[in-house]
């Protein structure tokens, strides 16, 4: 792919061989532990470890009974900080350990994705939260040295919300844009550039998320390609070599095709493309055939961009009916118990692989391979996520274990779906 008019063979060479200055005068230069170019990322995702997701780890959160809190926020400040703390160390030190990283490398993966919370860096005086996730990150970069794995580090959720959604820490709100919040989330990568920038982490971090799914359509755009752009060189004035991963605010694809140009003094930009289709009624409705043409449609357009990218989240998911996935006290569009009147079918035991008939197991081994084939149009891929307590559609244990992820990863059962 090209970033400017040079061929990529120069540009590789260029990139990595000349000092190219930042804004305010560092030569800098661009770390080469991983080639986007010619390598394939093919990661995981360790969601729902040091940010809480209530669909991942619903044990968490059914002790609460009839007042279960929606988010982590609201978690925290339900239990208050001593308990809090007390449940969250145990979840910490046991929900990912070493072994499990050992487990990743084994399955032929070669990436972790970390989600982690700007509470882990800085609190706000209203906060509830408490600390201790940052331990548990170092811990993860040494596990995945240890493994012979890569790292990205994402910011997963930024104060007020930068998409309302659980995942961000706080659901319902939508507040990243106010209240200085958003110089706040620009304070905190610093923390992390200064932290992880540097040289000691070249062999085995590759990437620096600047935010987590910043819901584009909602906020004001001219202020969120301000944010990208401050704490790009943010990241390079302090003298970060790691490659800066932009998420692309659910932008079309080729919506950065004019930003982040080589020729404009920026390098080491990968942008982080999601892809899922059970969040509406009308992705819900296709076939089998159409969710692969789908998929295969995302790999075409994926060569139209200037710039590296990567899936950085998907799954094997045909329905939402894991419970939770849209919210605490939420149903699923698939059987019309949230946002639908529309029935598409029973959601029982759609989350238990072992349950599923063969037609079922078949449908989602094809999807998942023609979304392998999409995404290696590009410089690779990420799943969501590693493991879950019972979303099975989510699960990479569970869906390898059971012969619907495939082994070893370029195993396919349906070859050539996507006919490049």
């Amino acid at each position: 792919m090209l970033l400017s008019l040079l061929s990529l063979s120069f540009l590789t060479l260029l990139i990595n061989a000349t000092p190219i200055p930042s804004r305010g005068g560092q030569q800098l230069y661009k770390r080469g532990s991983f080639d986007y170019d010619n390598d394939k990322i093919r990661g995981v995702n360790i969601g729902g470890w040091l940010v809480l997701e209530p669909y991942i780890t619903p044990s968490l959160f059914e002790v609460f009974g009839d007042t279960i809190p929606v988010d982590e926020y609201h978690y925290h400040q339900t239990l208050g900080k001593q308990l809090t703390a007390s449940r969250l160390e145990q979840h910490w030190s046991s929900w990912i350990t070493e072994s499990d990283f050992e487990s990743i490398k084994g399955t032929g993966l070669n990436m972790v994705r970390i989600p982690i919370g700007y509470w882990a860096f800085q609190t706000l005086d209203s906060d509830p939260y408490i600390q201790g996730q940052a331990e548990y990150l170092d811990k993860a970069i040494q596990w995945a040295r240890n493994q012979g794995l890569y790292v990205w580090i994402d910011l997963h959720g930024a104060p007020g919300s930068q998409n309302g959604f659980d995942n961000s820490g706080l659901r319902d709100s939508l507040q990243f844009q106010n209240n200085g919040n958003d110089q706040v989330t620009l304070n905190v990568l610093k923390t992390i550039f200064d932290k992880y920038g540097g040289s000691d982490y070249d062999d085995v971090i590759i990437g620096i998320e600047l935010l987590n799914e910043p819901l584009g359509p909602s906020l004001d755009l001219t202020k969120l390609n301000e944010f990208w752009d401050t704490a790009y060189w943010n990241a390079r004035n302090a003298g970060s070599r790691q490659n800066v991963i932009v998420h692309d605010g659910f932008q079309s694809m080729g919506y950065f095709n004019d930003k982040f140009q080589l020729a404009d003094g920026y390098w080491g930009v990968v942008i982080d493309h999601h892809h899922y289709q059970v969040f509406s009624t009308g992705e819900l409705s296709r076939t089998i055939d159409e969710h692969v043409q789908v998929a295969c449609e995302w790999g075409e357009q994926s060569t139209a961009e200037n710039l590296w990218n990567v899936c950085g989240e998907w799954s094997a998911a045909l329905t939402d009916c894991a419970p939770w996935l849209n919210g605490v006290y939420r149903g699923a569009r698939y059987d019309a118990t949230y946002q639908s009147s529309t029935y598409y079918g029973t959601c029982d035991g759609s989350q238990d692989i072992s349950s599923w008939d063969q037609t079922t197991r078949d449908n989602h081994r094809r999807y998942i391979e023609a979304q392998l084939d999409a995404f290696e149009k590009g410089a690779g891929w990420i799943f969501w996520c590693w493991k879950t307590e019972s979303a099975g559609e989510w699960d990479f244990q569970k869906l390898a274990y059971n012969g619907i992820f495939p082994q070893p990863l370029d195993n396919r059962q349906y070859p050539n779906q996507c006919g490049y």
